[in-house]
């Protein structure tokens, strides 16, 4: 199976049944990483990795600090999708797939709003 980026009709196929959503926040300026995988309930956070704290972004207190990141696995249920606003008054999300890190523009136009990640059907 594959996660695939959707924006109204047009739907991208990642290959890949792992990614890792990338973004800075729009005023702490601090990265932000999730790890999501494809499950057999749709889609599973299973890390969360950000490089520090401020506004309202707070790791938890299980959280650990390894390689400049704290890092947790949320405790989520299976979500259907994990659905992205795109602004464009912050950088544009960051779409990993194999440890290769490209814009979501890469992969939909600019305009895309919202985009949808969930399990290819």
């Amino acid at each position: 199976m594959s996660l695939c980026l959707a924006a109204g009709a047009l739907v991208i196929s990642l290959s890949a049944s792992e990614i890792t959503l990338r973004w800075r926040h729009s005023v702490q300026k601090t990265l932000w990483e999730e790890v999501w995988r494809e499950a057999p309930g749709g889609l599973r956070l299973v890390e969360a990795r950000i490089e520090g704290s401020g506004a309202g972004m707070d790791p938890p207190e299980d959280a650990v600090l390894r390689d400049g990141f704290w890092r947790w696995t949320p405790a989520l249920p299976d979500l259907p999708e994990v659905v992205m606003r795109r602004s464009g008054a912050t950088a544009d999300w960051r779409v990993c797939v194999r440890a290769e890190c490209r814009p979501m523009g890469v992969y939909l136009p600019a305009k895309a709003d919202p985009v949808t990640l969930r399990p290819c059907r």
